[in-house]
């Protein structure tokens, strides 16, 4: 049986940016109870951005349980859902009689200088670096381009593409042939979103950030891979919406409720996995619900 997923009508959640994932109602699926782990990353190590919560703590939740050790980077305010998730992978793997290596790592990726630290600390704890998740995200409804200001234009723009391309940047000196990048993109970037111009103009970057630095490591053989989900149920959505436009997220999608992050996950397992997807790079994934048309 497949697990029963949370649909709309979800209830107010009173959440604050950048929205602390113990406190949404329901919670969050990220545990994948029905993935069987195979070995697939025994002896890597991914560093993860945004990897506290949403997405990130469900990939590195499988990365974990497929033998990865993994550094998570976080904001300060999420330090409350960082501590969770290492406090949750430790237990797991423990309980599966393996050892687990998880580094938390607070700093905000908008910052160049963080972004070569957080590399740095990751080889200094584990010693090498094999998967690089971009992944962190800024997001801000605003009805009319007239609302975007010019700080949260910049802001979203150096957190969501700029801090792509200084983690990249920071993590290629030390990565080397079979090494994986993989990023975070959106269903927004491929058809857009009228309250979304900042956001969304940014994941159309990290599409196209994606398929040129596929080609330009070609020789080097790292990949580079992107997954694009539409609506799925994280921290970033209800903490920047109103409580009428969260009652139906999701609903829109053939499925009609928005992914779990346990159900996005497992595609970058299959992007960071060699066995998987070894002839695989410059590929943006689309994860929609039952939509079979983006862009």
């Amino acid at each position: 049986m497949t697990r029963q997923q949370p649909t709309p009508t979800f209830p107010a959640q009173g959440l604050e940016k950048p929205g602390i994932e113990e406190n949404m109602d329901p919670s969050p699926h990220f545990e994948a109870p029905d993935y069987r782990a195979a070995g697939k990353l025994a002896g890597k190590v991914a560093l993860i951005t945004g990897g506290d919560s949403g997405i990130g703590r469900a990939v590195a939740t499988l990365f974990a349980r497929e033998g990865a050790s993994v550094a998570l980077t976080y904001l300060e305010e999420e330090q409350q859902d960082a501590e969770e998730t290492r406090r949750f992978i430790v237990e797991q793997i423990e309980h599966d009689d393996k050892p687990a290596g998880v580094l938390l790592i607070c700093g905000d990726v908008s910052d160049p200088s963080f972004c070569r630290t957080a590399v740095e600390l990751a080889l200094e704890e584990f010693g090498h670096l094999d998967i690089l998740v971009n992944n962190a995200a800024f997001q801000q409804h605003q009805s009319s381009i007239d609302d975007v200001t010019e700080t949260q234009w910049d802001h979203t723009f150096k957190t969501n593409i700029y801090g792509y391309f200084h983690m990249s940047q920071a993590a290629l000196k030390h990565l080397q042939p079979g090494a994986s990048i993989i990023n975070t993109g959106s269903i927004t970037g491929l058809e857009g979103s009228g309250g979304l111009l900042d956001y969304s103009a940014t994941k159309g970057a990290i599409h196209a950030f994606t398929k040129s630095l596929a080609q330009n490591l070609v020789d080097r053989e790292i990949r580079v891979n992107c997954v694009a989900p539409g609506p799925v149920w994280t921290p970033l959505n209800p903490a920047e919406r109103s409580d009428e436009e969260i009652k139906d997220f999701g609903s829109g999608t053939p499925y009609g409720r928005p992914a779990q992050p346990e159900e996005i996950a497992p595609a970058y397992v299959y992007f960071a996995s060699n066995a998987d997807s070894s002839y695989v790079t410059g590929e943006v994934l689309t994860l929609l619900g039952g939509a079979t048309r983006a862009g």
